[in-house]
């Protein structure tokens, strides 16, 4: 069974929903908070799958354009629908990029509020 990672990040950001017919059409923001499961099937010489500061930076890096930003104007979301499940994926795709090997993405979860969440899981 591999090891699992739990780092947890905030933004804050607006968006509307394209072709949503509510409040949520219109400009409105959030602050974010994501929660991404990291896991590895090995450990390190330091009995780590991933430094914890690593993984820190690594998902601030993956976060850093959509902070305090109109996420409908920030690619990719300049051309897909900014929910929340299209978040978590954009988000664990940017996370994956930079993981080093034998590290993995094994979810993101995005909450909008406190208590509503969406998750992604990678295949």
């Amino acid at each position: 069974m591999p090891y699992e990672l739990l780092i947890q990040e905030w933004f804050s950001a607006a968006h509307n929903l394209r072709e949503y017919e509510g409040k949520c059409e219109k400009l409105h923001g959030h602050n974010w908070r994501v929660d991404v499961r990291l896991a590895g099937d090995h450990l390190d010489n330091q009995g780590m799958v991933l430094d914890f500061k690593e993984g820190k930076r690594i998902l601030a890096e993956a976060l850093e354009p959509f902070d305090h930003a109109y996420l409908n104007e920030v690619p990719p979301f300049d051309g897909l629908n900014p929910s929340s499940e299209n978040l978590a994926r954009v988000i664990a795709e940017a996370v994956a990029k930079r993981l080093p090997e034998g590290v993995r993405v094994a979810g993101v979860t995005t909450w909008e509020s406190d208590c509503c969440a969406a998750s992604y899981t990678p295949d």
